[in-house]
């Protein structure tokens, strides 16, 4: 991993970084996550600086989705965070405004994929993935966590980073959304097991389900409580019929 770049401070029409309130601009809760950090790699010649997130390591069923976004300096979207922490009408809106003034790419690792190589290398090859189907070529990378894709490109890896800076909270939003879309979807074609209501997670719900009907081709089935159909993280009067 490259150290971080050295760099004066950006230009200000770069930096949307939260501070204290200004005349005419939106409060900095409104305003989100700045842009500071991608302005100085700017800054340094890197350009342009991507960001990288996924979603779904945890689920039972469902894939990994891993997203890329660089955004245009010129239109950051006010109100970037952490795709966790916003209410759904807003990420909706936010998924919106970014296809609309970033470039951004998707990249989805089946169950099957899980299964055959592991959680961890199936999500590290969706973020690698995501990175290199951009349009542009990213000179620089900025992902979430502290396990970094390979990549042709320096990468920084940053611990929560999807809710610090601005181009991973952004490819969280577009991840989120494209996976939620998605699992709504395997809900109308798998109406058994309440897919669009969980998004695939371990909740009592699920595990009644998958106790009363096994598991279908949207599982993940090295996984334990699928692998075994013993769910013991369930209880067992919601898995009762």
């Amino acid at each position: 991993m490259p150290p971080k770049p050295s760099t004066p401070g950006a230009p200000a029409r770069l930096d949307t970084a939260a501070g204290a309130p200004r005349r005419g601009r939106p409060p900095a809760a409104a305003r989100g996550l700045g842009f500071a950090r991608e302005a100085a790699l700017l800054q340094s010649g890197l350009l342009p600086v991507a960001g990288a997130d996924e979603v779904g390591r945890g689920p039972l069923a469902g894939p990994v989705v891993a997203a890329a976004v660089i955004l245009d300096p010129a239109r950051v979207p006010q109100g970037l965070d952490d795709s966790k922490k916003l209410p759904k009408a807003r990420r909706e809106a936010l998924y919106l405004e970014i296809c609309a003034t970033a470039h951004i790419a998707v990249s989805l690792a089946p169950p099957a994929r899980i299964d055959r190589d592991n959680i961890r290398q199936a999500t590290l090859w969706a973020l690698a993935n995501a990175v290199r189907a951009l349009p542009v070529k990213p000179a620089f990378v900025l992902v979430d966590g502290n396990d970094p894709p390979a990549l042709a490109c320096p990468v920084e890896a940053i611990v929560g980073g999807d809710g610090l800076i601005a181009s991973i909270a952004a490819a969280s939003i577009v991840a989120k959304v494209t996976r939620d879309r998605l699992m709504a979807q395997l809900g109308l074609s798998f109406p058994d097991y309440g897919f669009e209501r969980h998004m695939g997670y371990g909740t009592a719900e699920h595990g009644a389900a998958l106790v009363k009907h096994g598991p279908c081709i949207h599982h993940r089935r090295s996984f334990a409580p699928v692998r075994a159909q013993q769910l013991g993280l369930f209880p067992a009067e919601d898995a009762a019929e």
